[in-house]
């Protein structure tokens, strides 16, 4: 049992590097096309090879590092950020037996690891010494916390459905409709999965939401001090979370792995880089908000609505009739 559960960590960890590898390639290439441009061209063939020259570049760059940082928690942060996107991998099921640990929580324990990405960006602006530094980690926190509650709040009425906070469970909650699409939640919680969209966004700290980097303004944010290795673990945590919490998405509203004819793990990554090729689109067709449209929209709009929704999807499941009908 032991060897078993290790070996699925480092499959894991492999199969993480290698996407992290892809995905960088592939928000090039999309931002590219979108804005009119080819993308990376000349490092092997349509760019390829782009992604390793940059993965060379960053093991054999010198590692930087200010004077007066508080050097144990300014090394350790890219550590803490980085650690709990690894976590997710292991609880985001790819079929019903390719996963690297099931447990009857699981979506609960990815809602708890997902809770500790802000506190290694706070440490990360804090220790730096660096005032733009600072603000981008004290923008991090805040938006983090802000935005975990709605998207909270949006899962809320598919476990309501499933009834069950096992990942696994919830796909397999779907499997039963017209066709192959008819049991997805995306029909039965549109307003749930828009609610989730926004704030995925919001927590993975990209455009329209990425306050905390914001290079036009904060020259990096929580990332201006760091270099080599130390920045890539946090490039390393961002593109992970970019996938897995993807992965997550498709899970919860799109029917996992389910599909006709092609073998379960290959609808569950055609579903996964679907959903990531539409955050990339999102990312290349809108612009920064500010941090105040950012804060109302968060709890003035998107924590209503989850309410809302959840008082609704109670009504549906308990059968009471609404507006006087039979």
């Amino acid at each position: 049992m032991f060897p078993s559960i290790i070996l699925a960590g480092l499959l894991t960890l492999v199969f993480m590097l290698l996407n992290v590898l892809f995905l960088t390639w592939l928000e090039r290439k999309i931002l590219g096309h979108i804005q009119i441009r080819m993308g990376p061209m000349r490092t092997g063939w349509h760019g390829l090879a782009q992604p390793v020259v940059d993965a060379l570049k960053l093991l054999t760059k010198e590692d930087i590092q200010a004077a007066k940082v508080d050097k144990w928690l300014f090394r350790l942060a890219p550590v803490v950020v980085f650690v709990p996107a690894y976590l997710i991998y292991l609880a985001v099921p790819v079929t019903d037996t390719l996963v690297a640990r099931d447990f009857d929580l699981s979506l609960f324990y990815v809602f708890a690891v997902a809770a500790l990405f802000p506190i290694g960006i706070l440490m990360a602006g804090w220790s730096s010494n660096n005032k733009y530094s600072l603000l981008g980690g004290l923008r991090a926190a805040a938006q983090q916390i802000s935005y975990e509650v709605p998207m909270l709040l949006s899962v809320l009425g598919v476990v309501m459905l499933a009834g069950s906070l096992s990942i696994v469970e919830i796909v397999k909650a779907q499997t039963n409709g017209p066709l192959f699409v008819g049991g997805w939640y995306i029909f039965r919680q549109p307003i749930g999965f828009l609610l989730f969209l926004v704030t995925l966004s919001a927590e993975l700290n990209r455009t329209p939401f990425d306050m905390p980097e914001a290079e036009s303004e904060l020259v990096a944010g929580y990332q201006t001090e760091y270099a080599g290795m130390k920045f890539a673990l946090f490039m390393l945590a961002e593109y992970s979370n970019l996938f897995i919490l993807s992965a997550l998405g498709v899970a919860l509203f799109f029917g996992g792995w389910s599909g006709p004819l092609l073998p379960p793990i290959a609808w569950f990554f055609i579903k996964t880089y679907l959903f990531v090729i539409g955050m990339l689109w999102i990312r290349g067709s809108l612009p920064r908000v500010r941090v105040d449209q950012l804060m109302d929209l968060g709890w003035k709009v998107l924590l209503p609505i989850g309410l809302i929704n959840i008082l609704l999807t109670g009504v549906v499941i308990a059968g009471i009739p609404l507006l006087g009908g039979a």
